[in-house]
């Protein structure tokens, strides 16, 4: 078998500062190009040169293209940008990356715009602004914890809900409640930490402790959800999976009027007892069809972590794990 031809190809950018934020710190926008399309790319002066077969250099340039796009409307850059983009030009949706940059969500506690980072985020975005039960349903990483708070945040910001109700069953794997110390609140708060992250990152420590002493932001285990109706709220419930069956049908009964209701989940991580069927698993085939609730499924090609963490995926999904 022939060996594929290697070539190198060059990118100028007579910009120093713009050709900063394209390398990164230390390089890492580089090494995650490389890592991500298995070429090499050395930085000559004010030029990158990238090295490998003609596909990969030709897909890397584009990608390097792109992301000079945005750099010179003055868009800050991270390592997940890299990262969305070497996913889309994988899946053959490249062209529509710019596009993801048109929206800002809302800006984060330190200014920065945060926005949609794969098409998957987008449909779910879409989703959250057209339907009032959402189901996000997919591998961690993917940015569904994250994005649905941003969304109950920009509702709040604007009036549309005057509360934001965050939950999530309190069951992990081969762990009981009963024999972790402490009283509720600092059992369950271990288990919320993804959407205290999520929170802290939006509005900042401070502000979020604020409003949850004023009762507008409420985070609880789903054990308190029963028999409570909840009107203009905008309620999330993480971790879906580990719902059985019963609490998802009470969950999904608690909407009110003039509420949002996201329910978020990972059906290749459930753990709940062996003999207990996942009532997000159940909602799936229950509930498709009905007008008012859309379902998005993420795959590992929506996940904004190192790249590894998706092949990491990948790789157990192919082994039935």
């Amino acid at each position: 078998m022939a060996e594929t031809q290697q070539i190198t190809k060059e990118l100028v950018v007579s910009d120093p500062n713009q050709l900063l934020q394209l390398v990164g710190t230390q390089n890492e926008f580089i090494t995650i190009l490389e890592e991500g399309m298995g070429v090499s790319i050395n930085v000559f002066g004010n030029s990158l040169r990238v090295s490998g077969d003609e596909q990969s250099v030709g897909t890397t340039l584009n990608i390097l293209d792109n992301i000079l796009t945005l750099v010179q409307k003055g868009i800050n850059i991270n390592s997940s940008d890299f990262i969305s983009a070497i996913n889309m030009s994988q899946n053959g949706t490249l062209e529509y990356f710019q596009d993801l940059y048109n929206q800002i969500l809302i800006k984060d506690a330190k200014g920065k715009a945060v926005r949609v980072k794969t098409f998957g985020q987008r449909q779910y975005i879409q989703a959250i602004s057209h339907h009032d039960v959402v189901f996000g349903v997919g591998p961690a990483g993917t940015g569904k914890t994250y994005l649905a708070v941003v969304m109950a945040i920009a509702a709040l910001k604007k009036g549309t809900v005057d509360k934001i109700v965050l939950t999530r069953p309190a069951v992990e794997a081969g762990e009981s409640l009963g024999f972790l110390p402490g009283d509720l609140k600092e059992k369950v708060d271990p288990y919320l930490r993804p959407i205290y992250d999520a929170l802290h990152a939006i509005l900042g420590a401070e502000h979020t402790e604020r409003l949850m002493d004023r009762g507008v932001i409420e985070i609880a285990p789903l054990a308190y959800m029963r028999g409570r109706t909840l009107d203009n709220s905008f309620v999330i419930l993480d971790e879906a999976q580990n719902t059985t069956n019963m609490q998802m049908k009470m969950f999904l009964t608690r909407l009110g009027f003039g509420s949002k209701m996201i329910v978020n989940g990972d059906i290749s991580q459930i753990d709940l007892p062996k003999h207990a069927a996942s009532g997000l698993v159940r909602a799936q085939a229950i509930l498709k069809g009905i007008d008012q609730i859309e379902f998005v499924t993420f795959s590992a090609k929506d996940v904004v972590r190192h790249p590894v963490v998706a092949k990491i995926i990948t790789a157990y999904e192919k082994n039935g794990q």
